[in-house]
């Protein structure tokens, strides 16, 4: 992508979700540059003109749950922050159809979260609450449940069983996807890294280099 061409979309996409009109801006710029601020305006509902809070959410969604392949900056040195683009329109393959705890369960879940997400990496959990802005994020934070166990392991899970499901908010269920491959099963790789600061991918670099004797 030594020489990027940048789309000029300013079309006012009119289908009925987020989702839709993100997938159709990128499937009408196939091989080109999309930034924020395109993405934002065609996230834009054209009704009421609001801008939507978690559109990156429903973007991350596109990748993980339509196999769709969006390249940003974490994926390509060329891409500035705030660029992406969709090399073609493949996609791959994803997981069987999710399945949600009963009110009851969920209930429960809620109950013992204290109605805060419950991710927890290196010993901290996240711990924000429903209806919440998340600083990082942005957006208010909406809990969603999530299988303990990743679907594409067991698509089965107990929809009865509290211990089977925990709440997340809308960043960290977009991360947990991220981490584990819909098609597979097995942890995504790829997707740690994309996710990984700078700093942490040179340190997997000097890892790999060791590991394989090039140092």
């Amino acid at each position: 992508m030594a020489n990027k061409t940048y789309s000029t979309d300013n079309t006012k996409y009119t289908q009925k979700t987020v989702s839709q009109r993100i997938e159709a801006l990128f499937l009408n710029n196939l091989g080109k540059v999309v930034t924020r601020e395109q993405i934002i305006a065609a996230a834009t509902d054209p009704i009421t003109n609001k801008e939507p809070e978690n559109w990156h959410q429903r973007l991350s969604e596109l990748r993980t749950d339509k196999g769709y392949t969006i390249l940003s900056w974490r994926d390509s040195k060329s891409l500035a922050n705030q660029e992406y683009l969709m090399p073609d329109a493949n996609r791959r393959a994803t997981a069987a159809k999710r399945v949600l705890p009963t009110a009851g369960c969920w209930g429960a879940v809620l109950q013992r979260a204290n109605h805060r997400c419950e991710w927890t990496e290196d010993g901290q959990k996240c711990g924000l609450a429903e209806g919440e802005q998340d600083p990082i994020g942005g957006g208010t934070v909406k809990l969603t449940p999530d299988h303990v166990t990743p679907h594409s392991i067991n698509p089965n899970t107990d929809t009865t069983d509290p211990m089977q499901w925990q709440a997340l908010c809308g960043r960290h269920q977009v991360m947990k996807k991220n981490y584990w491959c819909s098609s597979s099963g097995k942890i995504n790789l790829v997707g740690i890294l994309q996710s990984a600061s700078k700093p942490q991918k040179q340190e997997a670099l000097k890892f790999l280099k060791t590991y394989f004797g090039e140092d």
